[in-house]
């Protein structure tokens, strides 16, 4: 059975009270009549109003986030060349982003049988081994994180679990190897 929305009730138009006959022979001068046109008008936009209200009440938007609406041009254009990290934190984190987006993404382990990697599998893989740096990054990352979208994000795997694409971790590693060379880690 069909879910039927809500209606609103149909608008009756609102008589305006005839204005009082004029005392020159029954011609409103033109003040009078610009002034009744107004009044309903007024009357005619406040209910169209209502009833466009009641029209889109029911369609849901989710927020657009700008970055996702921003495209680059699919021509290359001169640019002054960009500087590489000088910091060893920044630099894994930008080795770990250009592995996600080789090996592809995934949810839920490090690594999953395809070779795609999350968040933290991405810092392990470029880490080599270096327990301290990988702690590093992974830390600067869940600052990174918790500065966009808040104290409430538990953990780096915690977040990148609760995406279903990696278009925003990607983008969480990229800002956090701006934050790490900024802070010269």
């Amino acid at each position: 059975m069909a879910a039927s929305l809500p209606t609103a009730p149909a608008a009756t138009p609102v008589q305006t009270p005839p204005a009082a006959a004029p005392a020159d022979g029954g011609r409103l001068s033109l003040d009078a009549r610009l002034a009744a046109v107004e009044a309903a008008m007024t009357v005619r936009l406040d209910e169209a109003a209502v009833a466009h209200e009641v029209r889109i009440a029911h369609i849901h938007t989710d927020p657009v986030d700008l970055a996702d609406v921003i495209t680059v041009p699919l021509t290359p254009t001169l640019q002054p060349p960009q500087r590489l990290p000088a910091t060893p934190v920044a630099a894994l984190l930008e080795r770990a982003r250009a592995r996600m987006e080789a090996d592809g993404w995934c949810a839920g382990a490090l690594t999953d049988e395809s070779g795609a990697v999350c968040l933290l599998g991405a810092i392990r893989k470029e880490a080599g081994g270096d327990r301290g740096l990988e702690a590093d990054a992974a830390a600067v990352v869940l600052d990174a994180i918790r500065r966009r979208f808040g104290d409430h994000v538990e953990s780096v795997p915690a977040f990148n679990d609760a995406h279903g694409t990696g278009r925003i971790p990607l983008r969480m590693l990229d800002q956090a190897a701006g934050l790490a060379d900024a802070r010269g880690l």
